[in-house]
């Protein structure tokens, strides 16, 4: 636009990334994120630019962004016009061996209401916390509307004029039993190029409504610049609804995400004078590389909460849960007889899963609330089961839906504990749910998992959650902050939990990977990656998930039938050489050649669990469209962060019998220390290329690098 002026008002190295504040004639701050050393190929030439506040919010009574945009986007409304910046503070740790950078940026309306954005980098991380937090120092009330937790712009800077050609997004979508698909489109098929008076803005709006934050897509948004080969990539830590948004009305693209907003998600939130509101974090990184490196980029964030986990997690142990053997029906007899069959096999966990509580006639999965040991499952209590797994050398664990009732259980009918929309019980076919901000909610699930787990020894604990509030509930100003503040409660106790129990494993679950999250990876050691018990996509749901969480955490199930063939159980074990090794099914009743197939692949998992934890994934992915019905192949390669281990997996589908050839990442390690399979597929090195001679559809072959 003519005349539009803007300097860089400060800057910033963090790591190898670079973040502009550049202010313009408006008194608006835009900020721009850079790879360091990209700063010489930034130029403005060409461009038409309006500018993009760092803040974008919108307040109740304030005009509707315009130009068509009502009810499409809640960027740039008035409150974002009229909002300005004030002034800019740095502070840093004060402890010894806190070196945690905090830059905050203060705006305001000049109304009495003001604006701060938090960004937050620690040494050695690869990307940066972001969120924001608003005031109301006025006399009166007033409601948000929208308020985004980051917002950075100027994307892409290096190239001329609207950069055609030039820009693809990047969105992770998910669905039940198929999470973590990425899906990669250009800016001109979602018609995100401006228009000719650079004035109607072009918006890619996604998210997710409900109390499932990994349902449709991932809280997960990216935009590659394939000219120059740089990624921004941003992941919202979230429990409830998000919404993350492309958006131009210029030469530049602007990426922001946060808590979904009225017309998206139902929320506002009254602010009374002197209150704050503080959003939900987001994480954001830029990287001189693609897509991959750029979510790897992200998920490495979390490894500083590992650190704080238990120490029984530092080596990955390999673990057992009876789900896919019993099917919602354990007891102590059939208990005993798996632990008996999994004595001497190297596990260290043994989770006993839904059903515990299952009164005769009624299926599990109505009945959770109440949870009451079962005497007919239990005749000597399940403390008895519990110490019973304990003398067989594994740490027992077991299963609750925490926060959701079943239509057979007697608490169903306490309507006082249960969260209420529009003055109904608010429910599903077969489900309601606890009000978790309610005081004696809090105290009956007190009693019935932290106490339970104490009197029991329950060493771990699988936190499952299988259906979704949906807009919200009552109880708040408005359905999505009911939504959101029923969420907030839920984290609180589960952190309420580790505090009581603090050595306690926790496994977030939630129909499988439906709350594949930062927050809650935060809080628990791992998550169930999906709810793809035995499908032959296993592989591609788990290799998908190296983009969203750490390896570390993602839980993959290994399910042996009794009917196996060797083939088959060598490409189950190999599926969890993508993350946690999970084993369930017929394990009293295979075969001395089936348990050292399996007992091979315990071996091979923990040779390679310490580059499982700290490593890079690099992916050579060739297969078809179909996540189901599987063509082609799917390979990777981990390399230990320290570059003197690495492994790679290789999954062998449909109609691949030709030879594969994949050429080695420079940091990987040459030397072929083992290999896991259960064919004679072969493989061989020539020079820095893995040459994989297929022997047969549907096989697998795992093998570990060393560099001596």
């Amino acid at each position: 636009m003519d005349g539009f002026y803007r300097k860089i008002m400060s800057s910033f190295v963090f790591g190898d990334m670079l973040v502009n504040y550049l202010l313009d004639g408006s008194e608006h701050i835009t900020m721009q994120i850079l790879p360091l050393g990209y700063e010489d190929r930034v130029t403005d030439e060409g461009k038409i630019l309006r500018g993009d506040n760092l803040v974008q919010a919108k307040l109740m009574g304030d005009e509707n962004p315009g130009a068509y945009a009502s009810g499409l986007t809640m960027r740039n409304s008035r409150t974002a016009e009229i909002t300005y910046f004030e002034r800019q503070e740095v502070k840093r740790g004060k402890e010894k061996d806190d070196d945690t950078i905090t830059v905050l940026t203060y705006l305001t309306d000049k109304r009495n209401h003001s604006f701060v954005n938090k960004l937050e980098y620690t040494t050695g991380d690869k990307a940066v916390k972001i969120s924001t937090a608003f005031r109301n120092d006025s006399d009166k009330s007033v409601s948000l509307e929208y308020l985004s937790s980051f917002s950075v712009g100027d994307i892409t800077p290096f190239e001329k004029g609207d950069a055609y050609e030039t820009l693809d997004v990047y969105r992770i979508r998910s669905k039940w039993s198929y999470e973590g698909r990425l899906v990669r489109e250009s800016v001109e098929d979602l018609q995100l190029e401006p228009s000719w008076a650079y004035w109607h803005p072009s918006v890619c709006k996604y998210g997710q409504r409900g109390s499932m934050p990994v349902k449709e897509f991932f809280p997960f948004g990216a935009v590659y610049d394939k000219k120059n080969n740089v990624t921004w990539a941003a992941q919202l830590a979230i429990e409830g609804s998000w919404e993350m948004e492309i958006y131009r009305r210029d030469s530049a693209l602007c990426l922001s995400g946060g808590l979904a907003d009225r017309e998206f998600g139902h929320w506002f939130k009254n602010i009374e004078p002197g209150e704050s509101f503080e959003t939900p974090h987001a994480l954001l990184t830029v990287c001189a590389d693609g897509i991959d490196t750029a979510c790897q980029r992200l998920t490495s964030y979390g490894k500083r909460y590992l650190e704080d986990g238990p120490k029984c997690e530092k080596d990955m142990p390999v673990m057992f849960n009876e789900y896919c053997t019993t099917w919602g029906l354990p007891s102590h007899e059939n208990i005993e007889g798996i632990v008996n069959a999994l004595r001497g096999h190297g596990l260290s966990y043994f989770v006993v899963d839904c059903g515990w509580f299952v009164e005769e006639g009624k299926h599990w999965g109505d009945g959770m609330g109440d949870y009451i040991p079962s005497d007919r499952l239990f005749p000597k209590g399940i403390k008895y089961t519990a110490d019973m797994i304990k003398t067989a050398g594994m740490k027992p664990g077991i299963w609750f839906e925490i926060d959701n009732v079943g239509r057979d259980a007697h608490v169903y009918e306490r309507e006082e504990l249960l969260l209420k929309r529009d003055g109904y019980v608010l429910g599903t076919t077969n489900r309601r749910f606890f009000d978790m901000r309610n005081p004696k909610t809090r105290e009956y699930l007190e009693e019935k998992v932290i106490g339970q787990l104490r009197e029991y020894g329950f060493e771990y604990m699988k936190m499952d959650y299988n259906d979704t509030i949906g807009i919200g509930c009552d109880g708040a100003e408005s359905l999505g902050e009911g939504l959101r503040q029923d969420r907030e409660a839920s984290v609180d106790f589960v952190r309420h939990i580790k505090e009581e129990l603090p050595d306690l494993i926790l496994e977030n679950c939630a129909s499988g990977g439906h709350k594949l999250e930062p927050l809650m990876m935060s809080i628990c050691q791992m998550a169930s990656f999906s709810d793809a018990h035995e499908c032959e996509n296993i592989p591609v749901v788990a290799l998908n998930l190296h983009r969203t969480i750490l390896p570390a955490q993602s839980q993959i199930w290994a399910v042996i039938r009794r009917d196996d063939t060797i083939k088959r159980i060598a490409y189950t074990m190999a599926n969890t050489f993508l993350g946690r090794m999970c084993l369930s099914g017929d394990v009293k009743e295979l075969s001395a050649e089936q348990w050292d197939k399996i007992d091979e692949g315990i071996a091979f998992y923990k040779e390679i669990a310490p580059i499982i934890k700290d490593g890079f994934t690099y992916f050579d992915e060739h297969r078809g469209a179909s996540e189901r019905y599987l063509t082609g192949y799917q390979a990777m390669v981990r390399v230990g962060d320290n570059m003197k281990e690495a492994y790679a997996c290789i999954h062998v589908f449909n109609e691949c019998k030709d030879v594969i050839r994949m050429k080695l990442p420079e940091d990987c390690p040459k030397n072929i220390k083992s290999i896991y399979r259960g064919t004679d597929i072969r493989a061989e090195i020539e020079n820095d290329t893995i040459v994989i001679t297929p022997s047969d559809d549907m096989e697998a072959l795992a093998i570990h690098f060393t560099a001596g």
